[in-house]
Order: structure tokens, then C-alpha cells, then sequence
């Protein structure tokens, strides 16, 4: 399990997913980035991304799932 909380990731997502904050967060630098410069893959990544963590399936850079929400 990853030390990274779901609300930090989730909220971070909603309101700032078109610039990939949320993966900066998690430490996946790469995909943030090209999250940034694609806005968000057209809003179709940030969607995608939703879903994983909501569902609790959205991993950190380590490959650990983001599960606990606080």
C-alpha cells in the first residue's frame, strides 16, 4: 500500500487533472508531464484517471495502489 492518500489524489484530479498534478503527486513525473502539454489527453486521460482512483486501482510510482482516503 502506498503512503499516499486518495482524498490529496482525487481532488487534485478533479480540479487540476488537465495539468497532470495528481501525477506529480504520486511521483510519475513522465505522464505528468505529457499530461500537462496534451491537457489532460483531452480531458480523456483525466476520466480515465477518475475512475482508477476512485475505484482505488490508481498506483504511485513505485507500483503500490493509493487506497487509504486520510
Amino acid at each position: 500500500m502506498s503512503d499516499k492518500k486518495r482524498l490529496p489524489v482525487l481532488l487534485f484530479c478533479l480540479f487540476l487533472g488537465l495539468f497532470g498534478v495528481h501525477r506529480f503527486y504520486v511521483g510519475k513525473k513522465g505522464t505528468g508531464t505529457l499530461m500537462f502539454f496534451t491537457s489532460g489527453g483531452l480531458g480523456v486521460w483525466v476520466v480515465y484517471d477518475l475512475i482508477l482512483i476512485i475505484s482505488g486501482n490508481f498506483e504511485d510510482i513505485e507500483g503500490k495502489k493509493i487506497t487509504a482516503w486520510n
